[in-house]
């Protein structure tokens, strides 16, 4: 069974992801420049929806299970200086990290992903607040030329919470019932399975155990299947290098379907 980061881990691979996210922005030539991954942001866009989304998060956390997502009151606009705004995003995630360490990770919390696999909990949201963070600490790294890779830890944990975040559902699938199967070179393998019923994860023991056989090739196979490092596929699921990118089997197609899918919420 993939284990998950403990409670901890993500508060320090958090801080540790939001100081590398500063150090781009820092020696950036300018904050005007355009972020290839988001194409529609400059550097400085990139940083208020940091700070902004993190403020709200952490007050999201803090007003607790009975209350719906919470806005930062008050809080103080992005500066556009560029030492006053890095401080401003130092602040900001500080404010998620304390309002997190004080919520521990099993109080309930408002979230997005009622109807996914992960559950509505500070530590879930601590789990994905990661990932947001490290994806976006590429994005600011990718503006200056010099892309680096996810932390292995923060990777290998990062496919399993996006599939059960942000794939599993209980939306209908519109298409063909169908299974892919994800797998990881450091050793670890998913299958999505999508029908009628919504979309569902499992955690397959190693790779390829199950099916024993390609993409495509016996009654138990996956239609299609993907394998990378877990860097390279959290990059892929979020949308910041091409499925291209991965090994690809069987139907290629799918891949289009799933990332051109929105289940309801």
């Amino acid at each position: 069974m993939t284990r998950t980061l403990e409670f901890a881990a993500l508060l320090r691979l958090i801080d540790e992801r939001s100081t590398a996210f500063r150090a781009a922005v820092a020696s950036a030539p300018s904050l005007d420049v355009q972020v290839p991954t988001c194409p529609e942001w400059t550097l400085f866009d990139l940083v208020q929806h940091l700070g902004e989304g993190r403020r709200s998060w952490a007050a999201t956390v803090a007003a607790g299970p009975a209350a719906a997502k919470s806005a930062s009151e008050g809080a103080p606009a992005a500066p556009r200086e560029r030492e006053a705004l890095l401080a401003w995003l130092a602040a900001s995630t500080q404010q998620l990290l304390d309002a997190l360490r004080e919520a521990g990770p099993d109080r309930g919390c408002w979230t997005w992903w009622g109807t996914s696999e992960s559950p509505q909990t500070s530590g879930a949201v601590a789990r994905h607040q990661l990932q947001e963070i490290a994806v976006h600490a590429y994005d600011a790294q990718i503006t200056l030329g010099a892309p680096q890779p996810l932390p292995d830890e923060v990777a290998l944990d990062g496919v399993d919470e996006f599939l059960s975040t942000c794939c599993a559902t209980t939306s209908a699938w519109p298409h063909k019932p169908a299974a892919v199967d994800f797998h990881v070179t450091e050793g670890r393998s998913w299958r999505l399975s999508v029908s009628a019923d919504g979309a569902r994860i499992t955690r397959l023991p190693t790779p390829g155990t199950m099916p024993a056989t390609a993409a495509g090739e016996g009654p138990d196979a996956a239609a299609a299947s993907a394998r990378g490092t877990a860097g390279e596929l959290v990059l892929t699921l979020y949308g910041r290098i091409p499925v291209d990118s991965l090994k690809v089997d069987g139907d290629r197609g799918l891949f289009d379907l799933l990332q051109a899918w929105e289940p309801e919420e």
